[in-house]
């Protein structure tokens, strides 16, 4: 049985919102999640707020992640996005999973409804309609993943429906790494993915390179792949958002490569996130203007 706390978890707003929803993770201050969700709410007319549920700030020992959904119900939530490094971790304490979250074995939305909990996957199709718009064009006959986790697990399918032929997955946990592999080749057939531990080869062989790791945020600062192994023929794409220019995509700007930032896998997953959460569909545009708006905000 878990100790009691003396200090709540994190706290509702004052009133009644008729929507109050959340971003669950760590080291997440920086997030322009909750931007995107009240100025599309407000649009609409809503009573809609929107929570940081940031674990790193809710003091030692961090509370579980049971405890964590638990108040979250407690407080009347209607849902909740997760991001790192929830994803694969929130699933056995969810009811139900939709189609898209159990095919990639990974969570980004909850929806709290009649006392039961919903898992959906919002981030493949995020990701996928980000790199449609983004990288039309861009070669994609071999294309080297890094981060096998939750985020991971969405962009690959994402990459494998956006017509990659091949996709050479690194993980610094190398069975995790291959289990993926394992599942896409499962679903997409045989030459289709591949565990690589050679980062160089990798490089070498690949057309673009995918960061689906949370190296490069601004709690893990730094890049996911030496700088070396990158060449000005590669393209580099990156789901980091915050901070939106990461030292990854600084350097391979420098070098001359078509870049795509985390901006449009944001805004997009946020789009089917709202969606979820109200049953209204958005404005993608006016979700896009909430987002650049994020960077005239004043600090404090």
């Amino acid at each position: 049985m878990e100790p009691a706390r003396a200090t709540p978890l994190f706290t509702a707003p004052e009133g009644s919102p008729a929507v109050l929803v959340g971003l669950l993770g760590r080291g997440i201050q920086q997030s322009r999640t909750p931007a995107m969700h009240e100025a599309e709410a407000k649009a609409h007319g809503i009573s809609y707020s929107y929570r940081l549920l940031d674990a790193d700030l809710m003091g030692e020992p961090r509370p579980a992640l049971s405890e964590m959904l638990r108040h979250a119900e407690d407080l009347g939530f209607t849902g909740f996005n997760v991001t790192f490094p929830y994803k694969q971790e929130i699933l056995p304490l969810l009811d139900e999973l939709s189609p898209a979250a159990r095919e990639v074995n990974s969570v980004n939305t909850v929806v709290l409804k009649n006392g039961r909990r919903f898992g959906h996957n919002t981030d493949v199709w995020g990701f996928r309609e980000s790199f449609r718009r983004g990288m039309d064009g861009a070669a994609r006959d071999t294309v080297l993943l890094l981060g096998a986790g939750g985020a991971g697990a969405a962009v690959s399918k994402a990459l494998l429906d956006g017509g990659v032929r091949r996709l050479l997955i690194s993980d610094p946990d190398t069975q995790r790494a291959a289990d993926l592999a394992a599942s896409l080749i499962a679903r997409f057939g045989p030459e289709r993915a591949q565990c690589v531990e050679d980062i160089e080869s990798a490089a070498t062989a690949a057309d673009g390179i995918v960061n689906a790791t949370p190296v490069g945020m601004a709690k893990h600062p730094g890049m996911p792949i030496r700088s070396e192994h990158m060449t000005t023929r590669h393209w580099i794409a990156d789901i980091v958002y915050f901070p939106l220019e990461t030292e990854l995509l600084r350097h391979a700007r420098r070098l001359g490569c078509r870049t795509l930032s985390g901006e449009g896998m944001a805004i997009f997953q946020a789009v089917r996130a709202f969606e979820l959460f109200t049953g209204i569909q958005p404005d993608v545009d006016r979700m896009k203007a909430a987002f650049a708006a994020f960077d005239r905000m004043p600090a404090g």
